[in-house]
């Protein structure tokens, strides 16, 4: 593999940071799952338009490729080679009482995290075999969810026109075809392995080897951020405690896209801001003194329809799973007291 010529215009930090020097220190080397730099970088060659444009394939890779992670994981999270990641997942500490209890501004409420399972390979390098285990380990912990968590798991291999129409009405359903995702192997072997579990209110699902080998959601209507919170705090013990997570003392929960590292955690509202959305400078000096992320309605790389926006917190590595909501939640009720002054002017 020859070093890769990039566009002016590359912007993802794949360009900003690999050289052509740490490009020939790592390009023969590889992990115990055989996993290479030109595995690591393939999304970002082919989709000049990533934000990121790495992937790992496994724990090692972060240890093996460390010359180009450490830099990306510097950048986008703030996050020196000296630093230590920190978990703490006590929902009692959270204070965030319903910031919109009228429920004029915050639409729903979601919560996720991203899980792999420990010892295993990530996605990008995982095989079908070990993606089927991986499948069935965590239908089985799934299972023995009781009270409001219990429901049921619907693979998606063998999946009727019926239930699939209603998970695509419900937003849960995820779908083979994103390509930054594809040119990492992600999407192999689709459907197989592949899946959700969500409980009978349908506030709490769980994807199975999507991005990641779980994603473990919490959601609701309006703005109880608080509920939210606590109910995926413990859905993830209650499964943890059956299928352990793939974790680094210093990097935290481990995961396929660096973004994603430490808490592995989005929490996000949709919200509706139609007014400050006539003052974007005002709008994202907000979200950015509490480091927060503007998405559109349908999530990333799409647009806001009536002035409704995803908003979510940016860092994840580097603070605890209660901080990431905190600074989400603070940063919405400024959001909202933004929105009431635009109103009134």
């Amino acid at each position: 593999m020859n070093y890769p010529k990039f566009p002016e215009s590359c912007t993802s930090l794949l360009c900003k940071f690999l050289s052509e020097d740490i490009f020939n220190q790592l390009k023969d080397k590889k992990t115990a799952n055989n996993f290479t730099l030109a595995q690591v970088i393939k999304s970002g060659v082919e989709n000049i338009d990533s934000g990121i444009g790495v992937y790992a394939g496994d724990k090692e890779s972060y240890a093996v490729f460390a010359p180009l992670f450490d830099q990306i994981i510097a950048e986008y999270h703030s996050f020196t080679q000296v630093d230590v990641h920190k978990s703490n997942f006590n929902s009692a500490e959270l204070n965030a009482p319903n910031p919109d209890p009228e429920g004029k501004y915050i639409i729903s409420t979601r919560i996720r995290v991203g899980r792999n399972v420990a010892d295993m390979p990530l996605g990008p390098a995982i095989s079908n075999a070990q993606r089927n285990q991986v499948e069935s380990a965590v239908v089985a912990a799934v299972n023995l969810l009781e009270g409001d968590l219990a429901g049921s798991y619907y693979p998606l291999l063998g999946m009727s026109k019926v239930i699939q129409a209603q998970l695509i009405r419900d937003h849960f359903l995820f779908k083979e075809g994103d390509r930054f995702l594809a040119a990492v192997g992600l999407n192999a072997d689709w459907p197989a392995g592949r899946g959700i579990f969500h409980n009978k209110d349908k506030t709490f699902l769980v994807w199975v080897n999507e991005e990641d080998q779980m994603r473990i959601i919490s959601m609701q209507m309006g703005g109880d951020i608080q509920t939210t919170f606590t109910r995926l705090a413990n859905a993830v013990k209650q499964i943890e405690a059956t299928v352990p997570f793939l974790y680094s003392q210093r990097l935290g929960y481990i995961t396929s896209c660096p973004t994603n590292l430490g808490t592995a955690m989005r929490a996000s509202v949709h919200i509706a801001l139609p007014n400050l959305a006539q003052d974007m400078d005002r709008f994202k000096m907000i979200t950015d003194q509490y480091r927060l992320q503007i998405r559109g309605l349908h999530g990333e790389h799409s647009e806001s329809k009536g002035g409704v926006y995803d908003i979510s917190n940016r860092r994840r590595l580097g603070i605890t799973e209660v901080e990431a909501v905190q600074g989400m939640y603070d940063g919405v009720v400024a959001l909202i007291s933004a929105e009431k002054a635009s109103a009134n002017r």
